[in-house]
């Protein structure tokens, strides 16, 4: 039995998330862009790894009809934490260039 490809959700913009929140008069404090970037990034982190674990139990107990859908849990994981680890090395890379600037 073949289970068909979910459609993948298009990336919103930057600051998107906080335009939205702006509008609907949310009470939290407010977030600025850069802020929501690594909050979007970490929440995807957590969510392609509980897809990744869900799969891997899933072909563990015989229940997956797919195994190439652990792989592909495994490359989306791998890729969402390259990904917050590329984000965190350039904000250190940046904040070191500032810190370098002399007023």
């Amino acid at each position: 039995m073949l289970t068909p490809m979910e459609k993948m959700t298009p990336l919103t913009p930057i600051g998107a998330d906080v335009r939205e929140s702006r509008a609907k008069g949310a009470s939290s404090p407010k977030e600025s862009p850069f802020g929501a970037i690594f909050r979007s990034a970490i929440d995807n982190v957590k969510e392609t790894d509980a897809e990744f674990k869900e799969s891997q139990y899933l072909l563990a107990t015989g229940q997956l009809d797919n195994p190439a859908a652990t792989m592909i849990a495994a490359y989306k994981s791998q890729t969402a934490v390259n990904m917050l680890v590329q984000l965190r090395n350039k904000a250190l890379d940046a904040y070191s260039e500032l810190s370098r600037i002399n007023l």
